[in-house]
């Protein structure tokens, strides 16, 4: 948690790092930090399944980050920002569905029934990846 807490303040202040005195990006990257803190559990209530926490550094701080931008810099708009996060979010969104349905359609995306029951560091390995959290028999 710790690691992703810098992770989200440095992507936090990313969107903007001329402007911001450095007392204001480190603020900026602090609230970052805290986002990703509540957007942990947030995803566990909703079922949403990131192990590295990438959705909370990457998209949540990335949004804080970019609306921050006009704290810090007059010249920049919150109309603008709020336009840029949503055409970036449609692309993203819209390029990733097309790639997943082309990786879908030639190679697949799911492994077969046995190997997600025996998991993948068995049928990749060879070998249990945590050997003390095996099924007993």
């Amino acid at each position: 948690m710790i690691l992703n807490g810098a992770l989200a303040g440095l992507v936090s202040i990313t969107a903007e790092p001329l402007t911001p005195s450095l007392g204001m990006a480190c603020l900026i990257g602090a609230v970052g930090g805290v986002i990703v803190v509540f957007a942990v559990p947030f995803l566990d209530r909703l079922k949403i399944d990131d192990v590295v926490g990438a959705i909370p550094v990457h998209l949540f701080a990335g949004i804080w980050g970019t609306i921050a931008v006009v704290l810090t810099n007059p010249e920049a708009s919150l109309m603008t920002q709020l336009y840029g996060i949503v055409a970036v979010g449609i692309f993203a969104f819209v390029t990733s569905l097309v790639l997943w349905f082309i990786l879908k359609a030639v190679m697949g995306i799911r492994v077969s029934k046995e190997t997600e029951i025996n998991g993948l560091d068995v049928d990749e390995l060879g070998m249990e990846a945590y050997p003390e959290f095996a099924k007993s028999a």
